[in-house]
């Protein structure tokens, strides 16, 4: 398989380090062709993971989307969700035809409330059967570490998407094979609401014990929200989801645990008193997590109408401009 990725980030830096690894010529598009020519030289992104190197014969860089997606037979996203638009917008109509495509994108789209699949249909008429998604929790930093980690591809196809892992397995990565292709993606819309939630707990200096409860409770709400989003959307997978499982419960709790949780950082910012917009400046990086609790709360009141009040509350104080401490006192009766 001739692998492309989309994006130049810390995610897409770590899956362009997993396919080289495993030994895969790869396209990579990045923006920023004085990028490109540093990691010519120098053999890292100047930018994410600096400790993750390459061997230049195996990357194939680009800054032009279009040459990267010709060449491409699997094309990897691995772009903030804000930008992915934009980003496939430069493409033509047809160009996805034939191809297979992995988001890596755990995120939804802000301006239409569209999954990724979604977009790709109306757009580019791109089938589901040919649409994979890689997640799982999987920190790009640990990876860049050669920690060991566990990464789930979804399809609806389940011996293709076999097929398309076994190109991620290293010896620092198994992998998972998964159909609820609806499923996973709103898990990881959800959980960085949830992991910005904790760190907004933590910021307002709630303890440990506090931090427990709130995460279980978060994961049921979110299990009931899988549940009806997968009749909503009128899809189902082959087998029964286990929403115990690493990609929905795993990717849960290491966003909200570690500390290498851009959500996590977020809300802790946003618990100490900082403005989203402070916060944002401050991070200088994308905090999912903001944008997909609007997304989901305006999702949610228009065709799921699930029971989500932790994640309600979440947008309340994001975009109502709800106290934190205000809000974290409406959800403590909602744990126990």
């Amino acid at each position: 398989m001739k692998f492309g990725i989309l994006g130049s980030g810390s995610w897409a830096t770590a899956i362009a380090k997993i396919l080289t690894d495993n030994g895969n010529i790869i396209h990579w598009w990045i923006r920023n062709a004085e990028s490109i020519q540093y990691i010519q030289k120098r053999k890292h992104n100047p930018h994410y993971l600096s400790g993750a190197y390459f061997l230049p014969e195996q990357l194939i860089l680009a800054d032009d989307i279009k040459e990267v997606v010709a060449h491409a037979e699997v094309i990897v996203i691995a772009i903030p969700s804000a930008y992915v638009a934009q980003a496939l917008s430069l493409i033509p109509g047809d160009a996805l035809a034939g191809k297979k495509i992995i988001s890596a994108v755990k995120g939804i789209l802000p301006d239409s409330n569209k999954l990724i699949h979604q977009y790709l249909a109306e757009n580019f008429n791109f089938p589901l059967h040919d649409y994979f998604t890689l997640f799982g929790p999987c920190h790009a930093e640990e990876v860049a570490a050669e920690k060991l980690s566990y990464l789930t591809l979804s399809g609806v196809d389940e011996q293709v998407t076999t097929d398309i892992a076994t190109h991620f397995k290293t010896e620092y990565i198994n992998t998972i094979v998964n159909t609820d292709i609806i499923g996973v993606q709103y898990a990881a819309v959800l959980k960085n609401i949830y992991a910005l939630g904790a760190g907004i707990a933590h910021g307002l200096e709630y303890g440990d014990n506090f931090l427990s409860v709130y995460i279980a409770a978060c994961a049921n709400e979110m299990a009931a929200f899988l549940q009806k989003i997968s009749v909503s959307a009128g899809q189902s997978s082959y087998k029964e989801p286990n929403y115990n499982s690493s990609v929905y419960l795993g990717d849960l709790l290491v966003t909200c645990y570690s500390l290498f949780s851009r959500n996590r950082t977020f809300g802790n910012m946003i618990g100490k008193g900082y403005s989203v917009k402070s916060a944002i400046l401050e991070m200088n990086m994308v905090a999912e997590g903001y944008n997909a609790s609007k997304c989901i709360h305006q999702t949610n009141a228009a065709t799921v109408l699930a029971d989500i009040p932790i994640a309600s509350t979440i947008y309340e104080i994001l975009w109502e401009h709800l106290p934190a401490f205000e809000g974290f006192k409406k959800i403590e009766p909602f744990l126990v």
